[in-house]
């Protein structure tokens, strides 16, 4: 960066931060940052929800494996964990570099890194490769969304304002399942009409492939986007503090970082342990195993399509909701409770027994999950203060959901195949029951520890 601008805050961001102090209408720049933002968040949740789609596809044709044998568990669970793991631990960094450098130009590092290896997992011809390219995907992801919380929290300081803005672009995360629901099913439907890939037609290539087209204007626009008001102008007068993990676990804030990335894990745990575990139930449900493979993939992409339905009305609901929110504590525990009842409705009988039933009842168990997820994003930029709040966020989501969340995948595979059932379908579902009942007690649990936030401004 040139040292003119070094020395102080650009004239285009003085102006932004500005008219943030109050609620007043958004600069035709603001709402293309807000526009950008939702952009980059879908894509972020595209990149994490298209393998659920895409791997019993995928382990078949570059593995020969097929479902419910200990080596297909096994590289399920290495598939949803390593990424998961690797992401958390450079995701970490990424907090920590967004705190030091700003929050623009870690973003768009970001993006290049996941954008370019969602094209290399589309053209993986062996699974340790498809392994690799799926962990620097990952890892593009965890480092982006924090990013992206922060830029958005700093920009508004109206409290109002800057709750819905986190709300409705966070409730474009849904959009995200959509896309790649939507895209499985396109890819399965149409495949033959697309250029080969490595030879073939397989529709799972082309679903990662898909990846790269929401990522396109993000790259072009978002380096052209100006940084973070609050961040430069400490940065600019010198006092922004350098960040610590450590200060996270400080007196201030220890209770607050254990509680938050407990909460976070367990919402994690849910995401990957359960719900994306989803489609790999559907071809052992009743009517669905005597279909076609095509017929077969087909009810598979409807299932995860209606389930990021789901997941993009829990978005919205939070959005509608957040102006009303008086406590945090109670938020959460009225969607946790009514979580537990109906994920343990849905994997004990509906996932074993209707389809019909099963759609139902995703759409209610997303929407219940995704809600007091986007509450938590909108919480922590609350409690970190400036010099911190990129490396709280990514603690929260990365250490507690990535590295801690995410390996109840391993937990639910791996119950799988101990589990009684007519077939690995049954079993999973199962196995997917008893994850629900552990994670969701903890979460309760948890809730009561929350500390609500001292007020309605972002800590200094």
């Amino acid at each position: 960066m040139e040292p003119t601008r070094e020395r102080g805050v650009s004239a285009l961001d003085a102006r932004i931060a500005g008219m943030a102090a109050a609620p007043v209408r958004f600069t035709s720049v603001q709402w293309l940052i807000c526009a950008i933002a939702a952009l980059g968040f879908a894509f972020d949740l595209y990149e994490l929800v298209v393998l659920a789609v895409v791997l019993r596809p995928a382990l078949g044709a570059l593995g020969n494996l097929r479902p419910g044998g200990p080596d297909f568990n096994l590289w399920v669970g290495l598939l949803f964990y390593l990424p998961a793991l690797v992401g958390g631990a450079f995701g970490l960094l990424g907090g920590y570099l967004t705190d030091c450098f700003g929050r623009r130009r870690v973003l768009v590092w970001s993006i290049l890194i996941y954008a370019f290896s969602a094209l290399a997992a589309s053209h993986a011809t062996a699974l340790l490769q498809f392994l690799i390219f799926r962990c620097t995907t990952i890892v593009g992801v965890a480092v982006e969304y924090p990013a992206a919380v922060a830029w958005l929290a700093e920009l508004f300081a109206n409290p109002r304002q800057r709750e819905s803005v986190l709300g409705y672009t966070q409730g474009a995360v849904g959009l995200g399942g959509l896309m790649a629901a939507g895209a499985y099913y396109i890819a399965v439907t149409y495949a033959e009409r697309f250029p080969a890939i490595q030879g073939g037609h397989e529709a799972w290539r082309y679903t990662l492939l898909f990846g790269l087209l929401p990522a396109i204007p993000v790259v072009l626009i978002r380096p052209f986007l100006p940084e973070s008001p609050t961040w430069r102008e400490k940065r600019a007068k010198g006092t922004l503090k350098r960040p610590s993990v450590a200060e996270l676990f400080g007196p201030a804030l220890k209770r607050s970082t254990i509680v938050t990335a407990l909460l976070v894990a367990c919402l994690y745990a849910i995401a990957f342990g359960v719900l994306q575990q989803t489609p790999r139930m559907v071809p052992g449900l009743p009517g669905v195993r005597g279909l076609a493979a095509r017929q077969v993939e087909q009810a598979v992409g409807s299932v995860q399509f209606i389930g990021e339905v789901g997941s993009f009305a829990g978005r919205l609901v939070f959005a509608v909701l957040i102006a009303r929110i008086t406590s945090q504590k109670r938020f959460l525990r009225a969607f946790l409770v009514p979580g537990l009842i109906v994920f343990f409705s849905v994997y004990s009988y509906a996932a074993t027994h209707s389809l019909a039933l099963l759609k139902c009842g995703i759409f209610l168990a997303a929407l219940l999950m995704n809600a007091p997820l986007s509450l938590l994003w909108n919480y922590l930029p609350r409690i970190y203060p400036t010099h911190l709040r990129g490396t709280g966020e990514s603690f929260a989501f990365n250490v507690g959901g990535r590295i801690l969340g995410t390996s109840a995948v391993v937990l639910t595979t791996q119950l799988a195949n101990i589990m009684p059932g007519t077939g690995p379908a049954t079993q999973l579902a199962y196995s997917a029951t008893a994850v629900v009942v552990l994670v969701y007690s903890i979460a309760l649990m948890a809730s009561f520890w929350l500390r609500e936030p001292d007020h309605a401004q972002l800590p200094d």
